[in-house]
């Protein structure tokens, strides 16, 4: 069964670019098949270079680093061994203990959480977690998917000035989401994927502008 056909994009060094479509378009399909979870056909270009025939180690080692959809945090483990596990692949201990701290002032909650089981946190803490994991690998391109889901508004409007500041401090990010409108509030350009295909493409406002995005995605 083909997923997903014909796709074609492109993410600048120190853009947010937002992918985003209704449950089922593929996104999370798009982004397995970047991380090289997946097998799939075509080309595809990291810096240069193609990941085709490499595993997902490999990709991430390079620095695409993904943000699963449902955070997938390692619910026993304490909030600190969870960040610890996101620089699993580096061996510099003094530059992980000065990542950590960093990742801590990004999200001071964290901190005071550091020793509390991951699993009893609040989902926007858990969001959180995941997020600073990702960075802990020091990612060149980081990719969430469905950042917002099942968060209240608040909580996502933090999580996307966060993702600003994450883009400041020279990272990359591929935003995966259904809900546009937190999306491209954040994002320079965008993409909107429909049953495998993109349909739309263009800078965020002009995406939030446009009539068929509304009316499809936002019921306007």
């Amino acid at each position: 069964m083909t997923v997903l056909s014909e796709i074609t994009f492109e993410i600048m060094r120190g853009e947010i670019v937002a992918l985003v479509g209704s449950n089922g378009a593929g996104k999370t399909t798009t982004l397995r098949a970047l991380s090289r979870v997946i097998s799939s056909q075509g080309r595809i270009f990291f810096n240069g270079r193609d990941l085709a025939r490499l595993t997902s180690d490999q990709v991430f080692s390079l620095g695409l680093v993904q943000v699963p959809e449902g955070r997938q945090l390692f619910d026993q483990m304490t909030v600190e061994d969870n960040l610890l596990m996101g620089a699993y692949c580096r061996k510099q201990r003094e530059e992980i203990a000065a990542d950590l701290q960093q990742v801590y002032q990004f999200f001071p909650i964290l901190k005071e959480r550091r020793l509390q089981i991951a699993g009893s946190l609040s989902g926007g803490e858990q969001q959180m977690c995941a997020i600073a994991r990702g960075l802990m690998a020091r990612p060149q391109l980081l990719m969430i998917d469905e950042m917002s889901l099942g968060l209240a508004p608040i909580v996502v409007d933090l999580l996307i000035d966060k993702l600003a500041e994450v883009r400041k401090n020279g990272v990359t990010v591929l935003l995966v989401e259904q809900d546009i409108f937190s999306a491209f509030h954040v994002a320079d350009r965008g993409y909107v994927l429909e049953t495998g295909r993109i349909v739309r493409t263009g800078s965020a406002s002009e995406l939030a502008q446009d009539p068929e995005v509304r009316r499809a995605y936002l019921g306007i």
